[in-house]
């Protein structure tokens, strides 16, 4: 099977490492992730104004591309995925918005919606299934217990995301259960880490991704695991605890039990 792929600027450029993960995985489960031509970044947040149409252009058109191959397109940043998802579903559900986007685009034929948008969590539980990749798993990881962070962007808004219950998920979970590990359940794994205020607020960051860390530690988790690169980033550099928990991104832990790392 093939995917159309949006990689997105962190993946393609400051985490490669991540995305051939993601792709060397992916050929082992069998599926392919083939990356869309001229994509663009998608903005890395989704502007509520529904008069600002010009930076969500971008998303239009990967969606758009995607539809022209007849594939569903598929992500593995949280950021992407939130993006891509909610302007799909105002091309679906907003009639003057979407009107504005095909009147700038011109496209030969317009755009409403009708790309599926996946993460490539729900390509391992949806499509692949959870009971298959374990049965693919060449180095299970046995004994270690690993900490979900799902942040802000993976599951919410709820209702567009449609992904798994925002206030009490469990796909992470059972990609852990799926590799081996056991999954360590702790407080703060949907709490902002304070990713997006960074440059604005240092200390208010810093407090946010502390908190997040130490309640993972708290709960003798051996390592963290998330699906967005900017809480990756953040955990690892704004985080202040003594209580250093490993921060992974979900590919490279897939990778390692899949026996592709390399």
């Amino acid at each position: 099977m093939i995917f159309s792929y949006y990689p997105g600027c962190t993946l393609k450029n400051k985490a490669q490492d991540l995305d051939r993960y993601a792709r060397l995985s992916a050929e082992a489960l069998g599926f392919t992730l083939e990356e869309l031509d001229e994509w663009q970044c998608c903005g890395g947040a989704y502007s509520m104004a529904k008069d600002e149409i010009a930076s969500k252009l971008s998303s239009v058109r990967a969606l758009n591309s995607a539809k022209a191959q007849g594939r569903d397109l598929v992500t593995l940043c949280s950021a992407c995925h939130n993006v891509l998802k909610q302007a799909n579903a105002d091309m679906a559900g907003d009639a003057e918005f979407s009107l504005h986007a095909n009147n700038y685009m011109q496209l030969d034929e317009p755009y409403h919606g009708e790309t599926k948008v996946l993460h490539y969590l729900e390509v391992l539980r949806d499509v692949v299934g959870f009971d298959a990749l374990k049965a693919a798993v060449k180095n299970p990881l046995t004994g270690k217990k690993v900490a979900s962070y799902y942040g802000c962007l993976l599951l919410r808004p709820g209702k567009v995301m449609q992904m798994d219950n925002p206030e009490n998920p469990q796909i992470m979970e059972d990609f852990i259960r799926a590799l081996g590990a056991t999954p360590v359940l702790y407080p703060y794994r949907n709490e902002c880490c304070g990713g997006y205020i960074a440059m604005e607020d240092p200390a208010l960051a810093q407090k946010k991704s502390t908190a997040v860390m130490e309640s993972a530690a708290d709960m003798q988790a051996d390592c963290m695991v998330t699906a967005c690169p900017l809480c990756l980033y953040n955990l690892q550099k704004n985080a202040v605890t003594n209580s250093q928990v490993p921060v992974l991104y979900f590919t490279e832990l897939l990778a390692e039990a899949l026996g592709v790392k390399g």
